[in-house]
């Protein structure tokens, strides 16, 4: 999918003056309301749907940024636009910080490896803060959507080269773990993991009967673990590891977790989202 032309600029909009988080929603349903792919809803209707996704947790996931977005049932294809604030809006973002940068993203809802797809990109645009920072200072449309077409061709020009691919496992005793790491993996466009429910020793070294007397001592739940298999391209391991660290701690010096590199000699088909 090229990003760039699901980019609206009749629907963009430059350093709005919003209160809050409620005027900025029905703002971003105004604006969005001015694209035909909308056309079969009212501005209400797409406030309230905006409305009920962040009421499911906030998109303002932090540093000046949030991604409002909805899918919204009978659409044809996906409407992304931008809604800048110089001196920021309150977004009751997660870290707190007023948002500046929004990105707005409406789709169908049968599309959901596309719709993940451009909200991991968009993610990853808004991490570089030279980017973020270049699409704020915008002083008019045309010029953000010609910043928003470099970036984004750039990007998906990174993507789209082919590159020897690993199998990454990683093992988690923590349960918190392995959501933190799964929405890492999709902010950085890593794409389809398998998660297997795993055992560690414990579970069954209490039945020997040598280790017995441990059955307490042992704790079965406390031995159940996940096991997430992923396909990380090679040039990415040591990032994609650092990331996991920046989780987890130092995996040499905290227990709970490991990873595992393995090459392949051989692989066909994926293991993304249908």
């Amino acid at each position: 999918m090229e990003l760039y032309k699901t980019f609206s600029k009749e629907c963009s909009k430059l350093n709005v003056r919003t209160k809050n988080k409620e005027e900025t929603l029905r703002l971003l349903a105004k604006q969005a309301s001015k694209s035909e792919l909308v056309k079969d809803f009212t501005e209400e209707e797409i406030f309230q749907k905006l409305k009920a996704r962040e009421k499911e947790g906030t998109t303002g996931f932090g540093d000046e940024v949030a991604i409002p977005h909805a899918r919204l049932e009978g659409m044809k294809d996906f409407l992304l636009f931008i809604v800048t604030s110089v001196r920021g809006v309150d977004f009751e973002s997660l870290d707190k910080k007023r948002v500046k940068l929004l990105f707005i993203i409406l789709g169908p809802p049968d599309r959901v490896n596309d719709h993940l797809k451009i909200l991991a990109a968009v993610s990853r645009l808004a991490a570089r803060s030279t980017v973020k920072n270049e699409f704020i200072r915008s002083s008019t449309v045309s010029g953000l959507f010609e910043s928003f077409v470099r970036n984004t061709q750039a990007e998906e020009a990174v993507i789209k080269e082919k590159e020897k691919m690993k199998l990454m496992l990683i093992n988690l005793y923590i349960d918190e773990y392995l959501y933190s790491i799964l929405e890492f993996f999709i902010q950085e466009g890593v794409e389809g993991a398998t998660i297997i429910d795993s055992s560690g020793m414990g579970e069954y070294i209490s039945n020997i009967p040598l280790f017995a007397e441990f059955i307490g001592f042992m704790q079965k739940n406390k031995n159940q673990s996940k096991t997430i298999f992923v396909m990380v391209p090679e040039s990415r391991i040591s990032e994609i590891i650092r990331g996991i660290e920046n989780i987890t701690g130092d995996l040499d010096k905290k227990q709970g977790a490991m990873v595992v590199v393995l090459d392949i000699s051989f692989y066909k088909g994926n293991m993304k989202m249908v």
